[in-house]
């Protein structure tokens, strides 16, 4: 094999390696769950909006007010709609306006989202592991 030949010789090939190498680490840390404090849970209560049941995640937002009374929007993510379905979820289980309380183990960095862990819906049905109140 000649040195032009050889992969790692040509910077293109051996940058797209790289890059490979980087993303799938990622896309590793990421579906380990590694984003969510998974010692803690909290609740969040609010609106629903932009429901999408969709692979690999479905999730939705969920807009309220915080302790100052300060409008903001919490993200939760969800496992795939293959799950949910088994849970007793639908694609109509929750529609925009809906209110709602999330029951998620948070975010580390303290952002505003979560990992879906269970739902008070507006009929009073739980799906999950949800807080009842």
């Amino acid at each position: 094999m000649t040195a032009t030949q050889h992969p790692m010789k040509n910077p293109l090939i051996a940058a797209f390696s790289l890059a490979l190498l980087l993303f799938s680490r990622l896309a590793w840390v990421h579906h380990s769950g590694a984003l969510f404090d998974q010692t803690k849970q909290m609740t969040v209560t609010g609106t629903v909006s932009d429901f999408i049941w969709e692979n690999p995640h479905a999730s939705f937002k969920v807009s309220t007010t915080d302790a100052d009374g300060k409008f903001v929007v919490w993200a939760i993510e969800m496992g795939g709609p293959n799950n949910l379905v088994r849970e007793g979820w639908k694609r109509t289980t929750i529609k925009d306006g809906d209110k709602v309380t999330v029951t998620v183990r948070p975010l580390r960095d303290g952002g505003l989202g979560g990992l879906y862990v269970g739902i008070l819906l507006p009929d009073g049905r739980t799906l999950g592991s949800a807080a009842k109140s």
